[in-house]
């Protein structure tokens, strides 16, 4: 499964990769079935698909308001995994999920059912680095990867053993706070993005946080392998369903095309 997602980062033939995050039962289970596969129609490389949870740590209002309304309906992590398991054959799908999800019935249990559903790896907002050795080890036993993130603030010896225990991809945080849109990014993300590379090299690095437009996701895709955009496309989820999550990343995409 992790090879999958080292191909899509080398085969989209575009800028860079573009990676759209959906939560998992918003605005329900059935539409956000249908806006997984919305974002396979329209051409994006890979999904990001949200596991709601209560305290979602890194997550801004609008996704924390989309996990919030999938809890409410009654959303469990099975509905998810089935969310993943209905598109996972069209794109690799990466289940961003919270460690006491993942912890509460213990690692290998968890990997095992993420794989069983297509998963092609795991991203854990906050599982520290130097605590995620042993669902490491659990995903690399069921080829799926754990995929880091970094932040502007991590410091350099942090970054070198983070980039040396890399899989799939890392996760540049391009701001510090949580996620949500924004009316500009942060002029030193170019910077940001070079010391991560350095450090991760050849794993990819993506970038994601405050990516909202076209315009941005295509700065972005200059200086990054991969784009990452999350709240804009809840809220399109929310606002019009699977058509309108369609033509947002159908135009995401084409502002990433050569």
């Amino acid at each position: 499964m992790a090879d999958r997602i080292a191909a899509a980062f080398a085969g989209h033939g575009r800028r860079a990769a573009l990676m759209p995050y959906l939560m998992g039962g918003f605005p329900d289970l059935a539409t956000s079935h249908a806006v997984a596969e919305a974002c396979a129609d329209a051409g994006a490389d890979l999904a990001e698909l949200g596991v709601p949870f209560s305290d979602p740590l890194a997550d801004g209002p609008t996704i924390h308001a989309a996990a919030t309304e999938a809890l409410a309906a009654g959303t469990t992590v099975d509905d998810v995994l089935g969310v993943c398991d209905s598109v996972a054959a069209r794109l690799p799908v990466l289940l961003m999920v919270y460690a006491n999800t993942v912890l509460a019935g213990g690692a290998e249990a968890f990997v095992g059912r993420a794989a069983n559903a297509g998963a092609a790896g795991l991203i854990v907002p906050d599982l520290p680095h130097d605590e995620a050795t042993e669902l490491r080890a659990a995903c690399d036993s069921r080829g799926l990867a754990l995929v880091p993130l970094v932040a502007p603030t991590t410091a350099a010896d942090r970054l070198a053993a983070i980039g040396q225990d890399a899989r799939g991809f890392v996760y540049t945080v391009s701001l510090t706070g949580t996620t949500g849109e924004r009316g500009e990014l942060p002029p030193e993300l170019s910077a940001l993005v070079e010391r991560v590379r350095a450090a991760a090299a050849p794993t990819p690095v993506a970038v994601g946080f405050g990516i909202a437009t076209a315009e941005q996701a295509r700065g972005v895709g200059e200086i990054a392998d991969g784009v990452i955009v999350g709240s804009r496309v809840v809220r399109a989820a929310g606002d019009g369903g699977a058509e309108a999550v369609r033509e947002l990343v159908g135009e995401l995409g084409r502002a990433l095309e050569p």
